[in-house]
């Protein structure tokens, strides 16, 4: 199974405690769309602090609800200067390097 992913690269003026606190809130907003079952069922995601970086599988709905909502946060809290994001495409299944940490 392969999986549709989006990586974010962030600036270095962007607090990293604000780029985690905007990916939280990400969840709790996809969580009154799809539910909090579904969500932690089918969201993917990981933060890397030390590389200023955020993976976000999009494979599910869920997954597509949580980037396009961290992309619109992101963007208005930061500007779209701030950050890049880009598709990375297909990757492999699931695996112990991609989860949803954080996700309550």
């Amino acid at each position: 199974m392969n999986r549709e992913l989006y990586r974010y690269n962030f600036d270095s003026k962007v607090p990293i405690r604000d780029i985690e606190e905007s990916l939280l809130l990400a969840v709790l907003a996809a969580e009154s769309l799809h539910g909090r079952s579904l969500v932690r069922l089918d969201a993917s995601f990981c933060l890397d602090s030390h590389k200023r970086s955020c993976v976000v599988d999009a494979a599910t709905e869920v997954g597509r609800a949580i980037a396009r909502i961290f992309t619109g946060f992101l963007t208005r809290e930061f500007g779209e200067e701030a950050f890049k994001v880009e598709r990375v495409g297909d990757g492999p299944a699931i695996g112990p390097e991609l989860k949803a940490t954080g996700a309550a």
